[in-house]
């Protein structure tokens, strides 16, 4: 007996490490994947596709991952979210804190470890 399939929506502007991010987690069986370039597209997809993860990255063009988490709280959807960022900074760890309790420093993980660490918390073996 497999898992049902769960929708991760991945938010990153970084057109090559979404491609090569979303190849890795579809190659998971159960995750089905929908994708967004910006925070703007992110908000829309993320009402529209209610995924059951967010990959979220902080710095975008038109919407940032911070404002992104907060308008999607406001609108009271609670997915959880993992931050994706390049900055390892206190400030940005600590704007993340207030809206997702994790966060993948990008320069510090491969994309294996993103796959691991989303499976963990969507509990898929």
């Amino acid at each position: 007996m497999t898992n049902a399939h769960k929708k991760i929506l991945i938010v990153e502007d970084s057109k090559n490490y979404l491609w090569i991010l979303s190849q890795a987690l579809l190659a998971v069986e159960e995750i089905t994947i929908a994708t967004a370039g910006n925070g703007e597209e992110g908000l829309a997809a993320a009402e529209k596709e209610k995924p059951d993860l967010i990959l979220l990255d902080i710095t975008m063009p038109k919407m940032d991952g911070i404002t992104m988490a907060k308008k999607l709280k406001e609108a009271g959807i609670n997915t959880p979210i993992i931050f994706l960022t390049n900055m390892s900074d206190a400030k940005h760890i600590s704007d993340a804190a207030d809206t997702a309790k994790d966060y993948i420093v990008k320069a510090d993980a491969s994309v294996d470890d993103i796959v691991v660490r989303v499976k963990e918390r969507l509990n898929i073996k």
